[in-house]
């Protein structure tokens, strides 16, 4: 490069530099920064805006998808409830309609009860014909006009007590294979004659629903099997409701054996399956209160507000009608995280048999029996009059209950009183001890109570509340009671 040409780049540099830093240049600068803050500011706050909008789209997604949840929950909740419509009337037909061990005409019913089901009005119990000009109790009315022409069957008036607890656990190993300790079946019996309520508490898989559903079978008699709701709370649950709308009365299998029971002598066995996994005293309260009725006449439930014309005939004035005397219900109960715990109300009123262990199995041979709940009573009277509670046993009761007076405040009332003169006389009849018997129902009744009590104090009166029923009763007889004490003073 030459001289003269270096000059004149260097010249041109010099230029430009003074183009560069020049108030021109300086102010083209600040412009472009400005833009480009502008430009920023802009992004920035089109970007809020659109994560704005993402945020209320999600918000939104999430609000349709809870009403949904909601109406899909809804949705549920009446599917069930018009399946459980269904599924009462189907229940009818499977138990009724081919069970040759009912009455005609109740075979008759069902089957008039199922053709009525598979019409197009089906969910509201009968035809369509039906529903526009019949009553409001379709199934009901139905029972009325079958048993119109009912033909009383024969019944084995023959059988004792002694011989019923032994053939029907023959026949439940025989025809169901299904074992049982005769000690359990004599509860059972002798439960029957102290309350319409037994409950049947144990282990998972001992046996409580089937030994219900096998005393059924013996009967001849198909047991009612109703699976309680968690949500239930109240007697609609167990006895159906009129619908304004449809002015139809939804009835369940329940009510509709309940019915059936008041025209008929046969014994009725009901499972109240899983009964604490709704509060008893709740869904089932009219009918602990209708029990202690002394008087089986003065025991009506409340079934409408009033009686129309072409109402079932057995529906009194009011819109009662009779709690039958041959219908007895058997509650399962399951104590565990899952369940409420049954209340003193309860237990109290009911009579309760723990199932805790497995029978060996065995081989027998028996047969269904025809069996009404007439003689059922009057065998269990019989048994009251001959073997009534010694007057030595009395008296160590009434020692025996000043003793829990005065140690834990425990009395054992007229109800339980009443209870035990019934239940000792019939377990005795069936083939068991008198002491036995005390041993039991104590046991229920009076030393479940200790629970209840200050564990600690308990536990220190053990030895001396044992040593109170050896004296009184004899060293180890009242084994049952002894066990209730220790279980409490172990689990201190």
């Amino acid at each position: 490069m030459t001289y003269s040409n270096f000059l004149a780049a260097d010249e041109f540099f010099k230029q430009l530099m003074s183009a560069l830093t020049s108030k021109v240049a300086l102010i083209i600068y600040i412009s472009l920064i400005l833009v480009l803050i502008v430009v920023l500011a802009v992004r920035v706050i089109l970007g809020e805006q659109e994560r704005a909008e993402q945020h209320r789209q999600k918000k939104r997604i999430k609000e349709e998808a809870a009403q949904e949840a909601v109406i899909e929950s809804v949705s549920k909740k009446m599917d069930k409830h018009f399946e459980r419509i269904g599924g009462d009337l189907n229940y009818v037909k499977r138990n009724l309609a081919n069970s040759s061990g009912y009455p005609a005409p109740v075979r008759s019913m069902a089957q008039q009860a199922a053709s009525a089901s598979d019409g197009p009005h089906a969910g509201n119990g009968g035809q369509a014909g039906e529903n526009e000009e019949g009553s409001r109790f379709y199934m009901l009315t139905q029972i009325d006009r079958e048993y119109e022409n009912y033909v009383k069957p024969e019944y084995d008036d023959r059988i004792g007590l002694k011989e019923l607890c032994e053939d029907f656990r023959n026949y439940s190993a025989g025809e169901l294979h299904l074992y049982y300790d005769i000690e359990d079946i004599r509860r059972f019996i002798g439960g029957l004659s102290v309350t319409k309520l037994i409950i049947l508490q144990g282990m998972s898989g001992t046996g409580k629903t089937s030994l219900a559903y096998a005393f059924g079978e013996y009967l001849d008699n198909k047991t009612v099997v109703v699976p309680i709701q968690p949500m239930w709370k109240e007697r609609t649950d167990l006895l159906g409701y009129y619908n304004e709308f449809t002015r139809r009365f939804n009835e369940t299998t329940l009510l509709y054996k309940m019915y059936e029971a008041n025209n008929n002598e046969e014994i009725y066995i009901t499972v109240l399956d899983e009964m604490n996994i709704a509060r008893v005293e709740y869904y089932f309260a009219e009918f602990l209160s209708l029990l202690e009725i002394p008087n089986a006449d003065g025991r009506n439930l409340d079934v409408v507000a009033d009686r129309w014309e072409d109402d079932p005939k057995l529906l009194q004035s009011n819109g009662k009608m009779k709690l039958p005397t041959n219908m007895w219900f058997i509650g399962t109960a399951n104590n565990d995280d899952s369940t409420f715990s049954i209340s003193d109300k309860v237990y109290d009123r009911a009579m309760v048999i723990n199932l805790d262990k497995k029978a060996t199995p065995f081989e027998a041979e028996g047969r269904k029996r025809k069996i009404s709940a007439t003689h059922l009573q009057e065998l269990m009277d019989r048994a009251q009059r001959e073997y009534a509670i010694s007057d030595r046993n009395l008296r160590r009761l009434k020692k025996l209950d000043e003793y829990m007076i005065k140690t834990f405040h425990i009395t054992f009332g007229n109800r339980i009183m009443k209870q035990i003169k019934c239940y000792v006389p019939v377990l005795v009849a069936c083939g068991g001890t008198e002491v036995e018997a005390l041993d039991d129902i104590l046991a229920r009744k009076i030393f479940r109570k200790l629970e209840s009590k200050n564990p600690v104090y308990v536990k220190q009166m053990a030895d001396n509340v044992c040593d109170c029923l050896d004296e009184l009763f004899g060293e180890n007889k009242l084994e049952l009671c002894k066990e209730t004490i220790r279980l409490i003073e172990q689990n201190v």
